[in-house]
Protein backbone atom coordinates (compact mmCIF):
# COMPACT_ATOMS: atom_id res chain seq x y z
CA UNK A 1 0.00 0.00 0.00
CA UNK A 2 1.28 3.38 -0.83
CA UNK A 3 1.81 5.97 1.95
CA UNK A 4 -0.46 8.93 1.84
CA UNK A 5 -0.28 10.17 5.18
CA UNK A 6 0.01 14.20 5.93
CA UNK A 7 -2.08 14.11 2.42
CA UNK A 8 -5.59 15.65 3.25
CA UNK A 9 -8.47 13.96 1.03
CA UNK A 10 -12.35 15.16 0.63
CA UNK A 11 -14.61 12.41 -0.40
CA UNK A 12 -18.13 13.30 -1.94
CA UNK A 13 -20.71 10.76 -2.99
CA UNK A 14 -20.88 8.12 -0.15
CA UNK A 15 -24.30 7.08 0.30
CA UNK A 16 -23.94 3.37 1.83
CA UNK A 17 -21.09 0.33 2.53
CA UNK A 18 -21.88 -0.05 -1.13
CA UNK A 19 -20.77 3.03 -2.72
CA UNK A 20 -18.11 3.20 -4.96
CA UNK A 21 -16.82 6.10 -2.69
CA UNK A 22 -17.12 3.97 0.59
CA UNK A 23 -14.06 1.77 -0.84
CA UNK A 24 -12.32 4.97 -1.91
CA UNK A 25 -12.50 6.32 1.38
CA UNK A 26 -11.22 3.22 3.15
CA UNK A 27 -8.58 2.63 0.68
CA UNK A 28 -7.40 6.23 1.45
CA UNK A 29 -7.74 6.09 5.14
CA UNK A 30 -5.44 2.47 4.51
CA UNK A 31 -2.96 4.54 3.30
CA UNK A 32 -2.99 7.02 6.00
CA UNK A 33 -4.73 10.19 4.39
CA UNK A 34 -6.52 12.14 6.94
CA UNK A 35 -10.29 12.31 5.30
CA UNK A 36 -13.40 15.13 5.49
CA UNK A 37 -16.43 13.71 4.05
CA UNK A 38 -19.76 15.44 2.36
CA UNK A 39 -23.54 13.96 3.08
CA UNK A 40 -26.67 15.24 1.01
CA UNK A 41 -28.69 16.74 3.57
CA UNK A 42 -31.99 15.81 3.56
CA UNK A 43 -34.98 17.12 6.51
CA UNK A 44 -34.30 14.38 8.96
CA UNK A 45 -30.82 14.12 8.39
CA UNK A 46 -31.19 10.45 7.48
CA UNK A 47 -28.13 10.43 4.88
CA UNK A 48 -26.04 12.08 7.46
CA UNK A 49 -26.81 9.31 10.41
CA UNK A 50 -25.94 6.56 7.59
CA UNK A 51 -22.65 8.16 6.87
CA UNK A 52 -21.33 9.21 9.73
CA UNK A 53 -22.12 5.81 11.40
CA UNK A 54 -20.45 4.43 8.42
CA UNK A 55 -17.41 6.68 8.51
CA UNK A 56 -16.89 6.55 12.18
CA UNK A 57 -14.34 4.19 12.00
CA UNK A 58 -12.37 6.01 9.68
CA UNK A 59 -12.24 9.02 12.13
CA UNK A 60 -12.84 11.94 9.49
CA UNK A 61 -11.38 14.99 10.17
CA UNK A 62 -15.44 16.66 9.58
CA UNK A 63 -18.44 15.62 8.05
CA UNK A 64 -19.86 18.24 6.07
CA UNK A 65 -23.50 18.67 4.05
CA UNK A 66 -23.44 19.60 0.55
CA UNK A 67 -26.10 19.03 -2.36
CA UNK A 68 -24.26 19.74 -5.76
CA UNK A 69 -27.59 21.60 -6.85
CA UNK A 70 -26.82 24.61 -4.83
CA UNK A 71 -24.25 26.90 -5.73
CA UNK A 72 -24.53 28.23 -1.73
CA UNK A 73 -24.28 24.88 -0.52
CA UNK A 74 -20.67 24.53 -2.27
CA UNK A 75 -19.67 27.70 -1.13
CA UNK A 76 -20.51 27.00 2.34
CA UNK A 77 -18.69 23.26 1.83
CA UNK A 78 -15.33 25.42 0.73
CA UNK A 79 -15.56 28.14 3.44
CA UNK A 80 -15.83 25.42 6.17
CA UNK A 81 -13.01 23.16 4.51
CA UNK A 82 -10.99 25.78 4.65
CA UNK A 83 -11.62 26.31 8.31
CA UNK A 84 -10.21 22.89 9.08
CA UNK A 85 -7.49 22.73 6.29
CA UNK A 86 -4.92 24.65 4.67
CA UNK A 87 -5.33 22.80 1.51
CA UNK A 88 -7.43 20.17 -0.43
CA UNK A 89 -4.62 17.20 -1.74
CA UNK A 90 -7.35 14.96 -3.14
CA UNK A 91 -10.56 15.70 -4.17
CA UNK A 92 -13.10 12.84 -5.08
CA UNK A 93 -15.47 13.40 -7.17
CA UNK A 94 -18.42 10.87 -6.82
CA UNK A 95 -21.72 11.89 -7.27
CA UNK A 96 -24.65 11.16 -10.04
CA UNK A 97 -28.24 11.09 -10.49
CA UNK A 98 -30.27 9.79 -13.06
CA UNK A 99 -34.20 9.46 -13.19
CA UNK A 100 -35.02 5.62 -13.31
CA UNK A 101 -37.20 6.29 -16.42
CA UNK A 102 -34.39 7.40 -18.69
CA UNK A 103 -32.48 4.30 -17.76
CA UNK A 104 -34.79 2.05 -20.06
CA UNK A 105 -35.97 2.09 -23.21
CA UNK A 106 -35.44 3.86 -26.29
CA UNK A 107 -32.99 6.98 -25.70
CA UNK A 108 -34.64 9.25 -28.00
CA UNK A 109 -37.62 9.07 -25.11
CA UNK A 110 -35.48 10.75 -22.50
CA UNK A 111 -36.63 14.02 -21.20
CA UNK A 112 -35.66 17.33 -20.96
CA UNK A 113 -35.96 18.03 -17.50
CA UNK A 114 -34.58 14.12 -17.13
CA UNK A 115 -31.55 15.52 -19.04
CA UNK A 116 -30.78 19.18 -17.50
CA UNK A 117 -31.61 16.90 -13.89
CA UNK A 118 -28.58 14.02 -14.65
CA UNK A 119 -26.52 16.80 -16.29
CA UNK A 120 -26.48 19.27 -13.69
CA UNK A 121 -25.82 16.60 -10.66
CA UNK A 122 -23.84 14.20 -12.68
CA UNK A 123 -21.62 16.12 -14.73
CA UNK A 124 -21.58 19.70 -13.83
CA UNK A 125 -21.41 19.15 -10.28
CA UNK A 126 -17.45 18.35 -11.29
CA UNK A 127 -16.84 21.68 -12.85
CA UNK A 128 -18.69 23.38 -9.86
CA UNK A 129 -16.59 21.79 -7.21
CA UNK A 130 -13.17 22.35 -8.83
CA UNK A 131 -13.96 25.75 -9.32
CA UNK A 132 -14.94 26.37 -5.25
CA UNK A 133 -12.06 24.35 -3.95
CA UNK A 134 -9.54 25.93 -7.11
CA UNK A 135 -7.87 27.83 -3.68
CA UNK A 136 -7.63 24.68 -1.87
CA UNK A 137 -6.27 22.98 -4.69
CA UNK A 138 -1.73 23.20 -4.84
CA UNK A 139 0.51 22.11 -7.13
CA UNK A 140 1.01 18.43 -6.36
CA UNK A 141 -3.18 18.31 -5.84
CA UNK A 142 -5.06 15.33 -7.48
CA UNK A 143 -8.46 15.38 -8.42
CA UNK A 144 -10.63 12.43 -9.31
CA UNK A 145 -14.11 11.29 -10.44
CA UNK A 146 -16.09 7.70 -12.03
CA UNK A 147 -16.68 7.21 -15.01
CA UNK A 148 -18.02 4.07 -17.01
CA UNK A 149 -16.95 2.48 -20.30
CA UNK A 150 -21.47 3.38 -21.20
CA UNK A 151 -19.97 7.05 -21.67
CA UNK A 152 -17.88 6.02 -24.61
CA UNK A 153 -19.95 2.70 -26.24
CA UNK A 154 -23.38 1.43 -26.28
CA UNK A 155 -24.58 0.11 -23.22
CA UNK A 156 -28.03 -1.28 -23.11
CA UNK A 157 -30.73 0.71 -20.66
CA UNK A 158 -27.41 2.95 -19.81
CA UNK A 159 -29.21 5.85 -22.21
CA UNK A 160 -29.05 9.29 -20.32
CA UNK A 161 -26.60 7.95 -17.95
CA UNK A 162 -24.34 7.50 -20.50
CA UNK A 163 -24.44 11.24 -21.74
CA UNK A 164 -23.69 12.19 -18.18
CA UNK A 165 -20.52 10.30 -18.34
CA UNK A 166 -19.40 11.20 -22.05
CA UNK A 167 -19.84 14.62 -20.43
CA UNK A 168 -18.06 13.91 -17.38
CA UNK A 169 -14.93 12.60 -19.45
CA UNK A 170 -14.72 16.09 -21.60
CA UNK A 171 -14.70 17.85 -18.09
CA UNK A 172 -12.02 15.95 -17.05
CA UNK A 173 -9.82 16.33 -19.84
CA UNK A 174 -10.44 20.43 -20.14
CA UNK A 175 -9.87 20.91 -16.82
CA UNK A 176 -6.69 18.90 -16.57
CA UNK A 177 -5.77 21.46 -18.99
CA UNK A 178 -7.15 24.57 -16.75
CA UNK A 179 -5.84 23.22 -13.94
CA UNK A 180 -2.36 21.64 -14.51
CA UNK A 181 -0.28 24.72 -15.17
CA UNK A 182 -1.09 25.21 -11.67
CA UNK A 183 0.34 21.82 -10.93
CA UNK A 184 -2.75 20.13 -9.78
CA UNK A 185 -4.38 17.54 -11.79
CA UNK A 186 -7.53 15.73 -12.85
CA UNK A 187 -8.39 12.41 -13.59
CA UNK A 188 -11.45 9.88 -14.08
CA UNK A 189 -11.67 6.27 -13.35
CA UNK A 190 -13.60 3.79 -15.58
CA UNK A 191 -14.61 1.04 -13.39
CA UNK A 192 -16.12 -1.67 -14.43
CA UNK A 193 -19.76 -2.63 -13.72
CA UNK A 194 -20.39 -2.80 -9.30
CA UNK A 195 -23.31 -3.60 -7.31
CA UNK A 196 -24.38 -0.29 -5.84
CA UNK A 197 -27.07 1.76 -5.15
CA UNK A 198 -26.95 3.88 -8.37
CA UNK A 199 -26.73 0.93 -10.14
CA UNK A 200 -29.62 -1.13 -9.28
CA UNK A 201 -31.83 1.11 -11.21
CA UNK A 202 -30.30 0.57 -14.52
CA UNK A 203 -32.72 -2.62 -16.39
CA UNK A 204 -30.98 -5.87 -16.24
CA UNK A 205 -27.66 -4.63 -14.60
CA UNK A 206 -27.21 -8.37 -13.73
CA UNK A 207 -26.65 -8.75 -17.77
CA UNK A 208 -23.86 -6.36 -17.59
CA UNK A 209 -22.05 -8.60 -14.48
CA UNK A 210 -22.65 -11.77 -16.30
CA UNK A 211 -20.92 -10.10 -19.65
CA UNK A 212 -17.91 -9.17 -17.76
CA UNK A 213 -17.70 -12.09 -15.47
CA UNK A 214 -17.83 -14.16 -18.98
CA UNK A 215 -15.93 -12.44 -21.61
CA UNK A 216 -13.70 -9.72 -19.68
CA UNK A 217 -9.85 -11.06 -19.51
CA UNK A 218 -9.36 -11.81 -15.84
CA UNK A 219 -13.07 -13.30 -16.59
CA UNK A 220 -14.74 -11.61 -13.05
CA UNK A 221 -15.94 -8.22 -11.93
CA UNK A 222 -14.14 -5.95 -10.13
CA UNK A 223 -14.88 -4.32 -6.03
CA UNK A 224 -14.96 -1.22 -4.53
CA UNK A 225 -11.19 -1.89 -2.86
CA UNK A 226 -10.06 -2.24 -6.69
CA UNK A 227 -11.21 1.25 -7.52
CA UNK A 228 -10.24 2.37 -4.12
CA UNK A 229 -6.32 1.01 -4.77
CA UNK A 230 -6.29 3.04 -7.99
CA UNK A 231 -7.91 6.06 -6.10
CA UNK A 232 -4.54 5.75 -3.94
CA UNK A 233 -2.50 5.17 -6.70
CA UNK A 234 -3.54 8.52 -8.76
CA UNK A 235 -3.82 10.58 -5.15
CA UNK A 236 -0.15 9.84 -4.77
CA UNK A 237 2.91 11.37 -6.03
CA UNK A 238 3.61 8.15 -8.49
CA UNK A 239 1.20 9.37 -10.29
CA UNK A 240 2.65 12.84 -10.76
CA UNK A 241 2.83 12.66 -14.69
CA UNK A 242 -0.70 11.79 -15.12
CA UNK A 243 -3.22 13.86 -15.72
CA UNK A 244 -6.51 14.26 -18.06
CA UNK A 245 -6.90 10.49 -18.15
CA UNK A 246 -9.13 7.87 -17.89
CA UNK A 247 -8.17 5.00 -16.20
CA UNK A 248 -9.94 1.83 -16.52
CA UNK A 249 -10.67 -0.52 -13.71
CA UNK A 250 -13.00 -3.28 -15.69
CA UNK A 251 -10.83 -6.70 -15.65
CA UNK A 252 -9.79 -5.29 -19.03
CA UNK A 253 -13.56 -5.60 -20.77
CA UNK A 254 -12.85 -2.29 -22.12
CA UNK A 255 -10.45 -3.64 -24.53
CA UNK A 256 -12.68 -6.31 -26.56
CA UNK A 257 -14.09 -5.78 -29.71
CA UNK A 258 -16.04 -8.83 -30.41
Amino acid sequence: MLDLTGKKALVTGIANERSIAWGIAQQLHKAGARLGVTYLPDERDRFKTKVQQLTDPLQPDFLLPCDVQSDQQIADLFQAVSQKWDQIDILVHCLAFVKKEELTGDFSNISRDGFALAMDVSTYSLIALCRAAKPLLKSGSSVLTLTYLGGVRVVPNYNMAAVTKAGLETCVRYLAAEFGPAGIRVNGISAGPIRTLASSAISDFHAMLRAVEEKAPLRRNIDQVEVGNTAVFLGSDLASGITGQILYVDSGYSILGF
